[in-house]
């Protein structure tokens, strides 16, 4: 398993020959880090994370909530994640047309 320079809890589960994988494959990680919920596992390998953010609105003197998603690639080492989840992602090299983020570390369901 290789350092891949942020601290996070090493994952468990069993590698399958992933080369898209930050821990055991080639894939390096830059820019940003972010942390969402999972909200669709449909996909293979891939998952969507919904991060919800608050903004003010000056005219109304409200606040409104507004919710963003993105695709992450999903590593075969990183197991056990289920809808609901907190995860944490970091960015990477484009690895689809949609999919720019690696999860890095599932933080389990929300307490």
């Amino acid at each position: 398993m290789r350092d891949i320079g942020v601290d996070v809890k090493p994952p468990t589960g069993d590698w399958d020959d992933d080369e898209n994988c930050p821990f055991y494959g080639s894939l390096r990680l830059r820019g940003q880090v972010l942390e969402g919920r999972v909200a669709s596992l449909g996909m293979g390998r891939t998952i969507v994370v919904e991060r919800d953010n608050v903004r003010y609105m000056q005219k109304y003197e409200r606040y409104e909530k507004r919710t963003s998603a993105l695709s992450a690639h999903l590593p075969s080492c990183i197991g056990g994640v289920e809808v609901g989840d907190r995860v944490k992602l970091m960015e990477c090299r484009p690895l689809s047309k949609t999919v720019s983020f690696c999860v890095i570390e599932n933080n389990g369901g929300e307490a």
